[in-house]
Order: C-alpha cells, then sequence, then structure tokens
C-alpha cells in the first residue's frame, strides 16, 4: 500500500487528509496521480496542476520519481506568503 497525503487547499478540494492506495500497477508519481484521479472525476483537474508540489517520504520529487510499496506520498500546493 501507498499512503498518499493531501495538504492546504488541495486537501479541502478532495475532502480528505490521507488516502490508502494499492502499489499494484504504481511505478512512478505520475502513476499515483493517475490513481487518485481515477477515484472521483472532479479530482483530475486538481492532479493536472503543473505548479502542484509532490514529496515521497518527506523528500520533494519530481513526476518520473520511482514510488514503492510502503511509501508516503504528500501533494500540497505551492507555498505563497511574504
Amino acid at each position: 500500500m501507498i499512503k498518499v497525503l493531501f495538504f492546504g487547499q488541495l486537501r479541502e478540494q478532495v475532502g480528505m487528509n490521507a488516502k490508502e492506495i494499492s502499489a499494484k500497477g504504481i511505478s512512478t508519481l505520475a502513476d499515483v496521480k493517475l490513481a487518485i484521479s481515477s477515484l472521483d472525476s472532479n479530482f483530475a483537474p486538481l492532479f493536472q496542476d503543473g505548479k502542484l508540489l509532490m514529496a515521497i517520504n518527506q523528500e520533494m520529487s519530481v513526476q518520473s520519481q520511482q514510488v514503492n510499496d510502503g511509501d508516503e506520498v504528500a501533494f500540497f500546493p505551492p507555498v505563497t506568503g511574504g
């Protein structure tokens, strides 16, 4: 299983803090995004944002990064502030 965490406004938009998904067929962060997008048609646009930040096991990552069974994946909107 892969534990997926949602933060900030994204958490509010998907309506959950976390979701566990099967690692079967998942090899990259891009695959995780597709798996989450397939849960609800309203989620797909949220994960198409090129500004969405991603982390694996609390390390910033890119879509092509390898994801393994037991990993924790986090998605969050860009941080802004002043």
